[in-house]
């Protein structure tokens, strides 16, 4: 007598950005007590906004390097963390398809600065590359502003400390507050630092707040919008500041 196996159906894996997903958002948005929230973010939607930006720029190819990689995925968390508020779950979309639709948007508006940017760049070190006019302009302007640009980078700094300490005050949580003295930190010690890219800044950044990958992510993107507002709000201009 032949006995005939049962074949057992292979359990389908749970989606990375599903139903919990699309319900912890929605939770997140109703939440008032903001501890509450970071604890929904970080457990819940962060893991999915991760996978959700890992995906794309495999998929689409957005990344040249792992280097390029590492900022562009945590940029577009970050992206995606200020857009939280803006998904409206009434209309009958599906958390997934809004914010993959608004992840892809970003990765390919932020693929295309960084082509640009890339094709603008001249090397001054490549004299042959200039032209005899350029080489004028740069020659002349490198004796005459210096002491300009010297003030000005100095009152852009001082700027900077007193729009740091403006977001100090109005953050509320520990890991916020230890988050912004490490920035404070970083840019005091700046000039004595040798920091090549953004990721030896986000290790850095990491050492000075004592902070794990996912509790800096959840900190500075708090600290980013407090940041945005004060900029919007023009009582700070520090845009001349850069290192």
């Amino acid at each position: 007598m032949m006995i005939k196996k049962i074949r057992r159906r292979k359990r389908s894996k749970k989606p990375y950005f599903g139903k919990d997903a699309h319900n912890a958002i929605v939770k997140y948005q109703n939440e008032p007590d903001k501890a509450k929230r970071d604890e929904i973010y970080i457990n819940d939607i962060l893991p999915a906004f991760d996978k959700l930006s890992e995906n794309l720029i495999f998929i689409h190819r957005f990344a040249k390097s792992k280097e390029d990689y590492e900022i562009m995925k945590n940029d577009c968390v970050s992206f995606l963390f200020e857009t939280l508020n803006k998904f409206d779950p009434s209309r009958g979309t599906k958390a997934f398809s809004y914010f993959n639709v608004v992840a892809k948007n970003w990765l390919i508006i932020q693929s295309k600065k960084r082509t640009k940017n890339r094709s603008r760049v001249i090397s001054l070190d490549d004299s042959l590359s200039l032209s005899y006019s350029d080489s004028i302009a740069i020659e002349n302007y490198s004796i005459s502003a210096v002491q300009d640009f010297k003030i000005m980078k100095k009152e852009s700094k001082e700027s900077l400390f007193e729009l740091m300490d403006v977001i100090k005050v109005r953050l509320k949580s520990e890991n916020e507050k230890s988050c912004i003295d490490a920035i404070i930190t970083l840019f005091t010690n700046i000039e004595d630092l040798d920091l090549l890219n953004k990721r030896a800044i986000f290790i850095y950044m990491r050492e000075l707040s004592g902070l794990n990958p996912k509790q800096l992510s959840v900190a500075m993107s708090s600290i980013r919008k407090h940041y945005r507002e004060l900029i919007k709000d023009g009582e700070f201009d520090i845009f001349f500041w850069g290192v």
